[in-house]
């Protein structure tokens, strides 16, 4: 019974230092080597500004031709966009709002936030990582046809001071969407009912401004480019809305807590009933 004892003490005793040895040298070589840390850059955001982080995919105009999108717009893909967008809100609730239109989507993310200690990279990297996935995940739910290659999507972070510099950013992306929608539903009209090529509709459109363009759409094709749907004029805002919501008012909605929203971001009323930025 005492040799049996013995036996069990030594046991340990030799495991013991055993595995203090192995730490010893696992922390000496930790402490030789962790010197390389000092190569990394501080890449701290600044206390006390909004945080925009902004995801824009890559080689779209390719992606978009290979998977047959609709001209000028594919509801598919922008419904695809806005429940990836909502998987990233999901995710990071220091997220107040998200605007995005076309193949694009800027998050903003609260001012007094200390989400990875405010580092750009690793929010950049993990909103962009996060959408991308949640894009290629939800794709079947959207689309019939299989992917034929992986999307991607970049991203680039930027720092507003105060409000109104992150409201004109807004304001900035939204009018951005309807130049480009107003151009884009113009030239493909032009191709796909007026029987021109694209080079002769790009020459056709060449130094026109927005009016001209308008009255192209309804002279020439009766279409009131104010009717449009405001998916494609406006984009899509998402929002928080915690409050108690039935089963009829929810519907439509990306999840229970996420409003998605085809309104003027530009003007105040939004601001005014919507307090996300006070």
């Amino acid at each position: 019974m005492k040799a049996a004892l013995v036996s069990t003490k030594l046991h340990h005793l030799y495991r013991n230092l055993i595995w203090r040895s192995f730490s010893t040298k696992f922390a000496m070589a930790n402490s030789k080597f962790e010197y390389v840390r000092n190569f990394e850059t501080d890449d701290r955001c600044l206390p006390n500004t909004w945080i925009v982080v902004r995801v824009d995919g890559r080689g779209f105009h390719k992606f978009s031709e290979k998977h047959e999108f609709a001209k000028p717009n594919d509801k598919r893909s922008l419904d695809l966009m806005g429940k990836a967008a909502g998987r990233v809100m999901t995710e990071f609730k220091e997220i107040c709002l998200a605007y995005g239109q076309s193949d694009e989507f800027s998050f903003v993310f609260k001012r007094d936030m200390d989400l990875h200690k405010r580092r750009a990279s690793k929010l950049m990297t993990s909103v962009a990582s996060i959408f991308t996935s949640a894009f290629v995940f939800h794709w079947p739910q959207f689309f019939d046809i299989p992917l034929k290659y992986p999307p991607s999507f970049d991203g680039r972070v930027v720092l507003y001071p105060s409000t109104q510099n992150l409201r004109d950013y807004l304001s900035w992306r939204q009018a951005d969407c309807h130049i480009n929608n107003l151009y884009n539903t113009a030239f493909w009209t032009l191709v796909l009912k007026g029987n021109l090529t694209n080079a002769e509709a790009e020459k056709r459109l060449c130094g026109t401004f927005a009016n001209d363009k308008n009255e192209i759409l309804f002279s020439e094709f009766g279409i009131n480019y104010n009717n449009e749907p405001q998916l494609f004029r406006k984009g899509t805002v998402l929002v928080r809305d915690k409050k108690k919501k039935s089963e009829e008012e929810l519907e439509g909605r990306l999840t229970k807590d996420i409003l998605a929203l085809n309104e003027d971001i530009i003007g105040d009323a939004f601001w005014n009933n919507h307090k996300i930025l006070d």
